[in-house]
């Protein structure tokens, strides 16, 4: 078996592989049950987007970068806690700002819940005539009535809903079972050992959620947050807890709703556009390249298969910027089938055989492809590292369309072509548009 043989064969598994992908029923009728689909974005199923302005007047010079990138990891733990799917959760530049975009809610109070506030677990103890009337009972709530003793939701392992379930209470009630680290147990052991009979006060954002009495040193590093919580109060806390508290705080300043009806209209629209647009090109490369044309719209084809099925198994998230430079990418592909044919069709007209002038025509338009496209690819990249998440998404798309359409032109398309010379006998002039007269010598063989 020939190397342009194997290379037919290898084309077409990576082809059936592809459109397996990108076309369920094809996958349930081969027996296979992984699901595939395209992630879509914010502007195409609708959501919410939250923009939060980052408070970094108490960061050390030099430590934004870092303080804002860990709230992003502490957000993006929230989130997926809640089973939101596919987030798009971001900052500016300067790490003046987090976006976070959450495709599929529409509700903004609840992706506001979502996310949360700062989280700041404190635990601290009474300040003696402040706090405490004779009988030991609580009179003042004021965070400034307590003492700050340094421990911190930082300083715990984990936290998990339990459901106190004793004989004193008429109702079953969630409560939060925490257990600090080996810095943690040693506070809370020092500050229960010299409270014995005293309350510690819970606070949570500077809000007093529970000062229970402690009835004796707790020396395990164990310890159990109750507040009058329901069940959900008490899962979203112990998520929070868990997730980190946010190291800077945040303030919402911006959200904004995008209608799931938008994004059905735009992604109508964008196919509308992207099949119209490769009928009409694989209908010129027809008309002008004659059998040419049709490698060329074969390869078109293998070429969006491939690509689609890509942006699939990553997963990239696909947006109306994104669909964009995919579209753009698919006039790259183009382009570089028109250099290849227009260079064979030079070497005929030259007089050179027909297989020999496919070759040369290989390769003298080689070097300006992977000129022009090394050129479109550093473009992306600055583009990707540089810009929003919008043009983040079409600079990811075109990249990846354009190493594709390298990869189909010269690969797909030449073997394609000898297919077609070897096997179909398409060996005229004519066939690929080029008129005898035309020819410097009539040598069209071989």
């Amino acid at each position: 078996m020939s190397r342009k043989t194997w290379w037919l064969l290898s084309i077409g598994v990576l082809l059936l592989g592809a459109l397996v992908i990108d076309l369920p029923p094809l996958a349930s009728f081969l027996g296979i049950s992984a699901k595939f689909r395209i992630h879509q974005g914010l502007d195409l199923v609708g959501g919410t987007q939250l923009t939060y302005e980052t408070d970094l007047s108490k960061v050390p010079a030099g430590k934004e970068d870092e303080a804002v990138s860990g709230v992003l990891d502490v957000i993006t733990n929230r989130i997926n806690a809640f089973g939101v799917s596919e987030p798009v959760i971001q900052k500016t530049s300067d790490n003046s700002r987090v976006i976070v975009e959450l495709p599929g809610v529409q509700d903004i109070e609840q992706a506001i819940a979502l996310i949360g506030e700062t989280a700041q677990l404190e635990f601290r103890t009474s300040i003696a005539g402040k706090s405490l009337d004779e009988s030991g009972q609580i009179i003042s709530y004021e965070i400034a009535d307590w003492q700050d003793i340094g421990l911190t939701g930082a300083l715990f392992t984990r936290a998990d809903v339990t459901i106190n379930q004793s004989q004193s209470r008429l109702v079953a009630e969630p409560e939060i079972a925490i257990e600090f680290n080996a810095e943690g147990k040693k506070i809370f052991a020092d500050a229960t050992g010299a409270n014995v009979g005293k309350p510690i006060a819970i606070f949570l954002d500077e809000r007093l959620i529970s000062a229970p009495n402690v009835k004796e040193a707790i020396t395990d590093g164990r310890g159990v947050i109750t507040g009058g919580f329901d069940l959900a109060e008490a899962k979203k806390l112990a998520i929070q807890l868990n997730a980190g508290a946010l190291p800077v705080p945040i303030k919402l300043i911006a959200q904004n709703n995008i209608g799931a009806t938008l994004g059905r209209e735009s992604v109508r629209n964008s196919v509308v556009a992207g099949i119209l647009g490769l009928l009409l090109v694989m209908l010129f490369m027809l008309l002008y390249y004659r059998i040419a044309g049709v490698v060329a719209a074969v390869a078109l084809l293998i070429y969006a298969a491939i690509t689609l099925a890509i942006f699939i198994l990553i997963p990239i998230t696909l947006t109306l910027p994104g669909i964009a430079g995919f579209l753009l990418s698919i006039g790259m592909a183009v382009d570089a089938n028109i250099l290849i044919f227009e260079r064979t069709k030079e070497e005929l007209r030259a007089g050179r055989g027909l297989v020999p002038a496919i070759e040369e025509g290989f390769r003298r338009a080689w070097t300006s492809i992977r000129d022009s496209n090394i050129s479109s690819l550093i473009t992306a990249v600055i583009l990707y590292y540089f810009g929003t998440s919008l043009i983040k998404g079409f600079a990811l798309t075109l990249a990846i369309g354009i190493l594709v359409s390298m990869f189909t032109a010269i690969t797909a398309s030449r073997n394609i072509l000898w297919l077609f010379v070897e096997f179909f006998g398409f060996r005229s002039l004519r066939a690929w548009g080029v008129r005898k007269d035309e020819v410097a010598s009539e040598q069209v063989s071989g």
